[in-house]
């Protein structure tokens, strides 16, 4: 694949040229590849793949839809600060989408995390977050990990199960005024651990 930085046919040109090249913007370039067609592009793995996509994309939209406690836009900024974790930044949706590759390429199990709720508080902050989990078993513990960096988050709090996908904490002992960055991590069931939220972030004040 060649970047183009000068003219060549034509700037910003997209599209076919006969059987030969391809023309198409790329993360913000324009560039240009040769003409492939793939000797079989319902291979056994491409199909598997695309079930594990397909089944995430339809997790994401059903939490999407929830009639209450659904994702909204601030669970899309804490994934989307996650997602700024990887070398090639990735949009929210992404972030969940390759987590949940990721899981199903384990032969583990998928969670869509919703409804992150941070209330501040004198020098604590209380936390909630509702969860969808997919699979024979349900994610029963969890913990909340939280730090004043997105990539220093070294501090824990066990988290409640409060019944139905809730989980809550409280979070004590915080500096008013300094900004505290959150993660919830599954503890219980090898199928879920690995499949965090996003990060959020929220300031105690008096």
């Amino acid at each position: 694949m060649a970047k183009l930085k000068a003219p060549l046919m034509s700037l910003g040109a997209s599209g076919q040229l006969g059987k030969a090249l391809v023309f198409f913007p790329w993360k913000g370039l324009d560039v240009v590849r040769e003409y492939v067609v793939p000797t079989n592009p319902k291979s056994a793995a491409q199909v598997t793949h695309r079930g594990y996509l397909t089944a995430c994309v339809l997790a994401i939209h059903a939490a999407q839809a929830l009639a209450a406690n659904a994702l909204d836009e601030i669970d899309q900024i804490a994934y989307s600060l996650l997602g700024s974790l990887q070398k090639t930044p990735r949009t929210w949706f992404n972030t969940i989408c390759k987590e949940w590759i990721d899981q199903y390429v384990a032969d583990l199990h998928g969670v869509i995390y919703h409804d992150g709720t941070f209330t501040v508080q004198d020098a604590q902050i209380s936390v909630q977050i509702w969860l969808t989990d997919e699979g024979a078993n349900a994610v029963t513990a969890m913990d909340v990990w939280y730090g004043t960096s997105k990539t220093n988050m070294i501090h824990s709090e066990a988290m409640v199960d409060q019944g139905a996908g809730r989980f809550t904490a409280v979070v004590a002992g915080l500096t008013n005024g300094t900004k505290y960055f959150f993660q919830t991590r599954p503890t219980a069931h090898a199928d879920y651990v690995g499949m965090n939220s996003g990060i959020y972030h929220a300031t105690p004040a008096a």
